[in-house]
């Protein structure tokens, strides 16, 4: 059985520089990297190129933006190490793929953004990822923001986005082995 560590943080809290160092230290060069970003506008770029810079060149990279758990297995990577930064996009992709409008991003959503379905799809990912670390023998460290400290998103899109992500935090959190959360780039144990 693996270990599961669950790295939470506010935007620019230094989440991901945590667990990239984190990765480091227990895989040296032996890392797994799992983006879910999407690449879709100029600053996305640029948020990825210094991402790539920033981590050794060594690590292998897989981008899978859906079906994560799959797409690893798939890799069929020897890491013992795997980061999978971040479970904020993952879930994103899915309901900007299920809802998103069609124009102006503040424009109401093109589906219900609260439809089941979507949640049942991401949770069905989370408990894959779960599955894959009971199975197998790495640790994954797995990069979440924190979202449910902010004020109440003002559209009805955002809403759900923050109601979708905590779920799957929480189910992430009680099955991991480890939960940390970073603020202002200090780690602090949660679990």
């Amino acid at each position: 059985m693996g270990k599961l560590t669950l790295v939470l943080g506010g935007a620019r809290s230094g989440k991901s520089s945590f667990a990239e160092k984190r990765a480091k230290e227990s895989g040296g060069e032996n890392v797994l990297y799992v983006a879910t970003s999407e690449i879709k506008d100029e600053e996305m770029i640029e948020r990825v190129r210094k991402h790539r810079t920033e981590r050794p060149s060594t690590w292998g990279t897989i981008e899978a933006p859906r079906n994560v758990a799959q797409a690893i297995r798939e890799a069929g990577s020897t890491a013992r190490i795997i980061l999978l930064d971040c479970m904020t996009f993952l879930v994103a992709n899915h309901l900007m793929d299920a809802a998103a409008p069609v124009g102006d991003p503040f424009e109401d959503p093109k589906a219900d953004p609260f439809e089941p379905e979507i949640e049942a799809n991401v949770i069905v990912e989370v408990e894959a990822l779960v599955a894959y670390v009971r199975e197998t023998e790495v640790e994954l460290l797995v990069v979440s923001n924190e979202v449910g400290l902010g004020v109440v998103p003002p559209y009805e899109l955002g809403r759900a986005y923050r109601d979708i992500l905590g779920r799957a935090n929480q189910i992430l959190a009680s099955h991991a082995d480890e939960v940390l959360l970073l603020v202002a780039g200090i780690p602090m144990q949660v679990k």
